[in-house]
């Protein structure tokens, strides 16, 4: 665990000092985290301060530790450029270790009868669920697995089931009754079997829920204890629990300085915001799962940009244009569009000195900076984004940068990507059934 005393707030979790380990015992308190109760399931950041998957330390320097989280980004990015081929559930959401790729959000469940409890992670640009059972070969092996032989209620899915024509690179080998397929996400192959058991979110069973059971793992990209695809396709979750969610969710994300289980993932139409501002959710045959928005400009202060309109055009053929998604960290631009908002950016800060740079971020200073409101614009909506949620800061408070970046020149330079950063403290809303995405400020980040 780490030092729950480090100065988090919207700032990058950065290296573990040597004294957290001293910190512990006494910070424990300060992690504990109510259960999941009734209808509310609560979130967790990956990367926060209490994560139970947070990694030890791995970088000398804050420097470092940015650098190689833009490189995560970038990867994350490769992955969704690749891609171009009525309840009541509150579920409370935490961060946990950002790997390869995968989100950076997770989320208590429990799979099977007798029920075994895991942490699995939340991807809105994903439609496959899995978790890693026992005898995973890669597997990660601090990680509980998934014990089929524990369970009453699991069975493996037979090679002429429905669900097993619906999976990614489905194998139904010469003499083999039970369907398995093979999928890659991020860096990671992925090799599993086709099964259904129950899957618990706080008080809300879905029984004979359809999941791949990892058997096989290359690469470091998959989410340690299980993946919860929140996309759109025959397999998701979404489409899984229509007849329970009715296709609705929303969630609130913590900020990296999360101590607990703070934000949450709120399922189906009951209880969503009624007045909050939407704008239409598009869709693209190309990428299938992925929430794409109409974003038609950048405020910066009182200012609209001059962007021209075709960096945010969409275009379902190609899958061009904009999409929300709660894997990606920082908020990627296409060119025209990021050069635009930084030289703006550079302009309005220019007394804080000259400008640095750090990795992938372009836009840095030594030192304080007081920001200017950024608004991203979409058809219907506007969403004003609160300093915290623009700059990140360095553990000494001695660098400030922009927390956006250019999209990479090494993957599609067409989508641009709203990242958790700029959502977090939100509620989003995904309504699927009315084709429309929400925005609205809700504080959820645990002192």
């Amino acid at each position: 665990m780490a030092c729950a005393g480090s100065p988090l707030q919207l700032r990058l979790l950065l290296l573990v000092l040597s004294s957290c380990a001293v910190a512990a015992a006494a910070d424990a308190s300060r992690c504990a985290t109510p259960p999941d109760e009734g209808p509310t399931i609560r979130i967790l950041h990956a990367f926060g301060p209490c994560s139970p998957l947070r990694e030890s330390a791995r970088f000398d320097s804050w420097e470092d530790t940015v650098m190689d989280l833009m490189t995560r980004d970038e990867s994350r990015l490769s992955y969704l450029a690749s891609l171009a081929t009525a309840g009541r559930s509150f579920v409370p959401i935490a961060s946990g270790r950002q790997l390869l790729q995968i989100p950076n959000y997770v989320v208590r469940a429990s799979v099977g009868t007798p029920a075994q409890p895991m942490l699995i992670a939340l991807d809105t640009s994903n439609d496959a669920a899995w978790v890693p059972c026992t005898a995973c070969a890669g597997c990660p092996s601090a990680s509980p697995s998934f014990d089929p032989s524990r369970s009453t209620t699991y069975r493996p899915l037979p090679c002429g089931s429905p669900q097993c024509g619906q999976v990614p690179n489905p194998s139904c080998p010469e003499g083999a009754t039970s369907c398995s397929f093979n999928l890659t996400y991020g860096a990671s192959s992925l090799q599993a079997g086709l099964a259904q058991d129950s899957l618990a979110l706080a008080s809300d069973v879905v029984q004979s829920y359809t999941f791949g059971c990892l058997q096989k793992v290359t690469g470091n990209s998959v989410p340690p204890q299980g993946l919860l695809g929140l996309g759109r396709g025959s397999l998701s979750f979404l489409s899984q629990t229509k007849g329970l969610y009715a296709a609705t969710f929303s969630y609130c994300l913590p900020s990296f300085k999360s101590l607990n289980f703070s934000g949450t993932l709120r399922l189906g139409p009951v209880g969503q915001p009624k007045n909050m501002k939407t704008t239409p959710l598009l869709s693209s045959p190309r990428r299938s799962s992925l929430y794409y928005v109409n974003m038609i400009g950048i405020r910066v202060g009182r200012r609209v940009l001059d962007i021209p309109p075709s960096a945010f055009t969409f275009d379902a053929a190609t899958g061009a244009g904009t999409i929300i998604d709660s894997g990606t960290m920082f908020t990627r631009l296409v060119a025209p569009a990021y050069a635009a908002l930084r030289d703006e950016f550079r302009r309005r800060v220019k007394a804080a000195g000259p400008v640095t740079s750090l990795g992938g971020f372009d836009t840095c200073y030594n030192g304080a900076v007081t920001p200017p409101a950024i608004t991203l614009m979409f058809t219907g909506m506007n969403v004003t984004l609160p300093p915290d949620n623009t700059l990140i800061h360095s553990t000494a408070g001695s660098i400030t940068c922009l927390a956006m970046a250019g999209a990479p020149d090494n993957v599609n330079s067409v989508l641009n990507v709203i990242a958790n950063m700029q959502q977090q403290n939100h509620r989003v809303l995904f309504d699927v059934p009315n084709a429309r995405i929400g925005f609205a400020r809700e504080p959820c980040t645990a002192a």
